[in-house]
C-alpha cells in the first residue's frame, strides 16, 4: 500500500495528460479510466493514477497514445519523384526534407517514389509501428489510374477478394470503378507496392496512383509538398482507428 500511494503521488494525473492528447475534457478522460479502458505500462489505469511521460506507457482500448513530450506528427501531401526514405544515395529529394527538421521524424510507412498523396510522418514510434503493420495496420485509401480502359465485373471482383501475387494472396479490398480506367481502392494490408501488383495481375497496369486518406485522416485542400499537424482530434481518431484494426484483427476467431 505504501508503495502504491507513492507512485500515485508522483507525476502527472492521468486523466490531465489524456486530455492534453485529445481525449477530450477531464471529466470524459476520468470516465475512460473509470471504463477499465485506460492502462498503463499494461495495467489497467485507476482514477487518481498518476504518469511520468517520459517513461509510461499509456494506451486506450489497445492503442498506444503519444504522451512524451516533444511527439509531432506532420500530414503531408507526397509529390512524385519524392522518396520515402531519411537519405537517399541517388540524390532524389527525400520526404524529411519537406518537413521540419528537428525534432527528427521517419515516414509511417511507404510511398514508393512515382505514387503521390498522403503520407505521415512522427517521431512517435509506438504509434507509428501500429498504424504501418503490414498485416492488419489501419486501412487506406487510394485513386489509381490504370491502362486498360474499363475493367470487367471479374476483374473488379477478384481485386475485392483477393489477388494472387507472389509473397502470397491479398487480404479482401474494397475497390471500386468511378469511371473507366479509374479505381478507387481501399487496402488494411502494407505490402510493398501492392496496389501496383494487384493491378498489373489483373491486367490493368497502374498509369498513375494517389494515396488519398491514412485511416481517419484526409485533406483535399493540401497541395503536393505541403504539410501541416494532426490537430489533437485527428490525432484521437488515428488512435481509436488503431484500437479498432487491433479489435477487428487480433481478436480470436
Amino acid at each position: 500500500m505504501a508503495e502504491q500511494s507513492a507512485q500515485l503521488h508522483q507525476g502527472v494525473r492521468l486523466q490531465k495528460v489524456l486530455a492534453a492528447t485529445g481525449w477530450g475534457s477531464r471529466r470524459v478522460c476520468e470516465e475512460l479510466i473509470a471504463e477499465g479502458r485506460v492502462t498503463v505500462n499494461g495495467e489497467v489505469a485507476i482514477l487518481g493514477r498518476r504518469v511520468d511521460a517520459d517513461v509510461d506507457r499509456v494506451e486506450v482500448d489497445g492503442a498506444p497514445i503519444g504522451v512524451r513530450p516533444g511527439l509531432v506528427y506532420y500530414l503531408l501531401n507526397k509529390p512524385a519523384g519524392v522518396v520515402t526514405t531519411a537519405k537517399d544515395t541517388h540524390g532524389r529529394p527525400t520526404v524529411v526534407e519537406l518537413v521540419p527538421s528537428e525534432p527528427r521524424v521517419f515516414a509511417v510507412g511507404r510511398l514508393d517514389a512515382d505514387t503521390e498523396g498522403l503520407l505521415l510522418l512522427t517521431n512517435d514510434g509506438d504509434l507509428a509501428n501500429r498504424i504501418a503493420h503490414p498485416s492488419h495496420g489501419v486501412e487506406k485509401e487510394y485513386l489509381a489510374g490504370v491502362s486498360g480502359g474499363a475493367l470487367s465485373a471479374g476483374q473488379l471482383r477478384q481485386l475485392r477478394q483477393g489477388v494472387e501475387l507472389e509473397d502470397g494472396i491479398t487480404a479482401p479490398a474494397r475497390v471500386s470503378q468511378p469511371e473507366a480506367g479509374l479505381l478507387r481502392l481501399t487496402l488494411h494490408e502494407g505490402r510493398n507496392r501492392q496496389v501496383r501488383r494487384m493491378c498489373d495481375a489483373v491486367g490493368h497496369p497502374v498509369t498513375r496512383l494517389v494515396r488519398t486518406r491514412i485511416g481517419p485522416l484526409f485533406d483535399r485542400s493540401l497541395v503536393p509538398g505541403d504539410w501541416r499537424e494532426l490537430t489533437a482530434a485527428e490525432r484521437r481518431l488515428t488512435i481509436e482507428a488503431v484500437a479498432e484494426s487491433a479489435r477487428q484483427y487480433d481478436s480470436p476467431s
